[in-house]
């Protein structure tokens, strides 16, 4: 419920401070007295778009604050946890400041906002009514909403669908693309593969090939050398003369009075030594001995390794691992119909599962048109418009997550005449007739919106005016209802009854607001009834129509 509005140097307003309550507001005054500005500052501080120049003349900024109540579970609950914006004791503070420069800044329980998270609060806190309301019943995007909201749908489980629907479809699309690219590529795994397979790499193999590779190499620069040496160290060589010398010397030494027995000694062991140097050169040699067909198999292998890990861009012991992943690959291409198969059946399956609900959605909607048109019919009897045809429209739309089903509605003022849209078919009057007969039948029993109707009696009066008031007085029951009038028999059964007033001060043109006492109401009435000039016969009309 909005509790009160206070407004600073906005348009022809100085200051005004209102305060409203439950049931049916309504708002009266002569035209031109700047009912409508209530509305414009109004629309600031939620954050609509409107007008620009609305600071007063010669003030330097203009203010407006709204102070709604806010009870639990409210819708705006949502929109202020979103913002991260706490509220205590339900209260709802809306403010907004409109600079000379025109610049605007709003503030949420004195936080600062966005203007675009005051027109989030708006949508959940004010529905405005009028002969020109783009926001409201007028706009046939919010229809199906509207109609869905009367049925008492649960969208749950087509938005679950949908998403099913969706996710299954992406699935199938990303792993379609995924196997053509692999089946691009086919030839050349396969290619590789069989390569790979063919050389059969193990890791560290490179490493030891290499220096078996050394090893041969060098191997082969310094045999020559230790056969060469082998040699020398021989019979044909240092054994053969040595051991020579030592049996020259054996023969000499009898006669030599013991002076070639250390030689001989020395000798003896040299010889040994000389032995065994012989046999491990000898083995050495053995040693460098290769089949020289070895080297080059070595180095095939070697250098085959070495080209494979550059043409795939791995190091050598990477072969091995790669082979295992381009298998792999090859493998998801050889099972990929399976899997393309199973997919296929789950968007199909996703496919039927929303197909129901939808089908559900359809017949549900058209199930609750019926219902809504015959209510909307039952209240244009009462607003003299009876010939008239209200007609919930449904046609096939695009699918989307509730329902392939567009939504309209549509009147037909008479008998046989075209059906069309409400704004474009229906006069000023008759607009506001079905506007009305509309949100009626649509109400049950919803206080979360505070309800602004702008002028909606325009062009009617008499029993059908009364007809209109007693409706506004219907939804006033359930929730907070605002609405400017010229119409005295709206106004009459206004819980709360505010007159709008212009006068002219210092060269100042200056918009009051005031509540009416009871008195005062009947002298307000008195003068939408008669004018200028109230009669006698008018002020008694008020009060007939102020008894009901």
């Amino acid at each position: 419920m909005l509790r009160s509005l206070e407004i600073r140097d906005m348009l022809l307003i100085d200051w005004l401070e209102l305060g409203f309550g439950p049931g049916l507001n309504v708002l009266t005054g002569e035209t031109g007295a700047g009912k409508s500005i209530l509305l414009d500052c109004l629309g600031f501080v939620l954050g609509w778009r409107g007008r620009a120049d609305l600071v007063r003349q010669g003030a330097t900024q203009g203010e407006v604050t709204a102070v709604f109540d806010l009870p639990p579970g409210h819708p705006a609950h949502a929109v202020l946890a979103e913002a991260g914006i706490d509220v205590e004791d339900d209260e709802l503070i809306l403010r907004r400041v409109n600079g000379g420069d025109g610049r605007k800044t709003g503030y949420v329980n004195d936080r600062r906002v966005s203007g675009e998270v005051l027109r989030q609060l708006s949508d959940v806190l004010v529905e405005l009514h009028g002969q020109h309301d783009d926001r409201g019943l007028l706009n046939p995007r919010g229809h199906r909403v509207l109609l869905d909201a009367f049925a008492g749908l649960d969208l749950g489980p087509a938005r679950k669908a949908w998403a099913a629907r969706r996710d299954a479809a992406r699935d199938l699309e990303e792993a379609e693309a995924q196997l053509a690219i692999a089946r691009g590529e086919e030839e050349f795994l396969r290619h590789a593969v069989k390569e790979l397979d063919d050389l059969s790499p193990e890791i560290g193999e490179e490493e030891v090939l290499d220096i078996r590779r050394r090893s041969m190499q060098a191997a082969e620069r310094i045999r020559d050398d230790v056969a060469r040496a082998l040699q020398m160290l021989g019979p044909q060589g240092a054994e053969g003369a040595m051991l020579d010398a030592n049996r020259w010397l054996e023969g000499a030494a009898d006669q030599a009075e013991n002076k070639l027995d250390q030689p001989i000694a020395a000798l003896s062991r040299a010889i040994i030594e000389l032995g065994d140097a012989h046999r491990g050169v000898e083995d050495a040699l053995s040693a460098l001995d290769f089949d020289p067909s070895a080297l080059e198999v070595t180095e095939e292998r070697l250098f085959a390794l070495r080209a494979l890990a550059r043409k795939h861009d791995v190091l050598p012991d990477d072969l091995a691992g790669l082979a295992d992943e381009l298998r792999g690959r090859l493998e998801q291409i050889d099972a990929g119909d399976t899997s393309i198969a199973e997919l296929r059946r789950r968007r199909t399956d996703a496919d039927a599962a929303y197909d129901t609900l939808a089908a559900n959605l359809t017949a549900a909607r058209k199930k609750a048109a019926a219902k809504l048109d015959q209510a909307v019919s039952a209240e244009l009897a009462p607003l003299k418009m009876e010939r008239a045809v209200f007609h919930t429209d449904i046609t096939e739309g695009e699918a989307g997550p509730e329902g392939r089903d567009a939504v309209a509605f549509t009147v037909a003022t008479n008998p046989g005449a075209p059906a069309g849209p409400l704004d474009k078919i229906a006069s000023g009057g008759e607009l506001s007739r079905f506007l009305l007969a509309l949100k009626v039948s649509l109400a049950h029993g919803n206080d979360a919106l505070v309800m602004i109707f702008d002028e909606i009696d325009r062009g009617v009066g008499g029993a059908t005016a009364d007809a209109v008031g007693r409706r506004l007085k219907k939804l006033a029951g359930d929730s907070q209802v605002l609405v400017v009038t010229h119409s005295p028999q709206v106004a009459a059964l206004g819980d709360e009854h505010f007159r709008v007033a212009k006068s002219v001060h210092d060269g100042m043109t200056t918009s009051k607001v005031v509540p009416l006492a009871e008195a005062e109401r009947i002298e307000e009435i008195a003068r939408m009834l008669s004018g200028d000039r109230i009669t006698d016969a008018a002020t008694e009309a008020a009060r007939a129509l102020l008894a009901g």
